[in-house]
Order: structure tokens, then sequence, then C-alpha cells
């Protein structure tokens, strides 16, 4: 009896210190489609979920409370004879020290989603060989947030996460699917080599600097945490000016637009004016919500 109920506590303490990498939720809707039987749909998000959730992604030793909450969306267009078409929205967040906020990390839509899929047919991510482009875009996307949350916590920590995405792409070239193009603008191909060049290296120093030096601080001194974001937009302004319409500040500010607007509207203040100018400059887009900041 003792050894059976140390054997327990010996599984509960090896499954606390080494849970899979993935907090992920995927959610499939299909109501533009025709079909009478939605099962396969059903099946296939149950699926997902599990190869997300209970492969292992990485070397590292995660613990319960460090894997990546994530959300994936997927909505089918046109489902016929097993072949699926439609798109996928990512999102990622991770949690800001000493609070209660999660911050978001990565908010993508991509609208080149096509695959084959036959009903409790196995997904297995095989990384050295192209078998299936639902497991390649799905672990491609599991390898992205992989980097970009390492990116957060240590400076250009995701690059070994974004070489395994960039082997996916490059073996799903020849494919013959959408999204993986490398001629293609806002490709698969063209995220995850913009993550890997010197040329866009200041959107990695500025995910660093304005995850850890910047929100991870704000709790504890939030002029200093607020001043260093404030710096960090102007990261972007050097990359703009060599590269105009940057694919990657397009991501970034799709993830933090709200949160900036909120962190800079109240608490201690900061050049609100000359802030506004620097966003306006590089994400004109999101005009409005530069707007919104204002004491």
């Amino acid at each position: 009896m003792r050894n059976f109920i140390f054997i327990l506590i010996c599984s509960f303490f090896m499954l606390s210190v080494s849970a899979q990498e993935m907090n992920c939720v995927v959610t499939i809707n299909a109501d533009q489609v025709s079909q009478t039987n939605q099962q396969i749909f059903k099946t296939l998000e149950r699926s997902l979920n599990d190869f997300i959730n209970k492969n292992k992604w990485t070397n590292r030793t995660y613990k319960e409370n460090e894997r990546i909450n994530t959300q994936m969306f997927i909505t089918i267009t046109n489902y016929e004879s097993n072949r699926f078409e439609g798109n996928i929205q990512i999102q990622s967040s991770r949690p800001v020290f000493n609070t209660s906020y999660e911050t978001p990390v990565f908010n993508y839509k991509d609208n080149q989603l096509n695959f084959e899929y036959i009903e409790f047919q196995p997904l297995v991510f095989n990384e050295n060989v192209f078998e299936s482009n639902l497991i390649s875009v799905v672990s491609y996307y599991v390898y992205i947030i992989l980097g970009l949350d390492a990116d957060t916590f240590s400076l250009e920590g995701g690059t070994e996460y974004f070489r395994k995405a960039q082997q996916i792409t490059t073996q799903a070239q020849g494919s013959n699917y959408a999204g993986w193009d490398q001629n293609s603008d806002r490709s698969r191909f063209e995220l995850v080599d913009n993550l890997l060049s010197n040329t866009y290296r200041e959107y990695r120093i500025a995910m660093y600097n304005y995850h850890r030096k910047g929100l991870d601080i704000l709790g504890d001194n939030n002029s200093t945490g607020k001043q260093v974001i404030a710096g960090t937009m102007k990261l972007f302004e050097t990359m703009i000016k060599r590269r105009p319409n940057a694919f990657l500040i397009q991501t970034f500010f799709d993830a933090k637009s709200d949160e900036i607007q909120n962190i800079f509207s109240d608490g201690p203040k900061v050049d609100i004016v000359q802030l506004k100018e620097t966003l306006n400059n590089i994400a004109p887009l999101y005009s409005s919500t530069w707007n919104d900041i204002k004491y």
C-alpha cells in the first residue's frame, strides 16, 4: 500500500513538472457549410485539441502554470469529398509578472487554409517530412507561438522555434497548398522569414523590451514601465524607415493596439503628444485607437 501511494505521489510530481507546452482551445465553426452530418467537424475539433495539447513540442520542461494559453478558431467555408477550405485565427497570450493580467502576444488570421481530412484519421506530426497540410499548418503556428512567447521572456529566445516553423515551411512549399509560397504577400513563408531576418531585428527586440522590461515591471513601477513601452515604439520607427509597411508591425499592433491605448490612458503621465505622433507614424491604421489615448 505504501509503495502504491509513493508511486501515485511520484506520478503526480512528474506530471506537475513536465506538462506539455500548449494550453490550446481549438474551435471549429462550419455554419457556412451545407452539411447534414456535422459530426465530422466535432471529431476534427477534438482531434486537433488532443494533437496540440498532448504533443511534446520542445525539449524544455514546462510546469502546468507555464503552459501557453492559446486559442485557434477555424472557420470552414467549403467542404466536399474530404476537402476543407476556410481560415484560421490564432491568438496567444502570456501572464504579466505580479498581476492577474494576461497580455495578448499573437493575434493573426490566415485566410489560406485548405486541407484534406478523413474522419478519425490520426494526426501525427513528423518534423522530417510533409505528410498533411492540416498538420503542417497547425504545427507551424504552434512553433510560431512558442517562438514569440520565448521572445517576450529573453532577447531573441524564440529562434530555435522559428527555425522549426521555417523547416515546416520549406517542406510544404512543394505541396501546392496555398499559404506557403515565398512569392505571396502575407504568407506563412513571409511571416517566419521576417522573424528570422536581421532586416526586422527591431521587432524581436521590441517584443522583449515591451514585455519583459515594460509590462512585467508595471505592477512595481508604473512610471518606468510606461516609459520603456513608449520608448519601444521608437524601435518600430527605425524599422519602417528601412522597410515601410513591414508585415511584422501589423502583426504586433493587431495584438497590442487596445492594450497600448489602455496603458497610456491612466496612471503616471508620459509625453502623450510625442507618443501619439510616433504611433500614428508607425501604425496609422489604428489612428482612431491612438486618438482615444487621453487623460
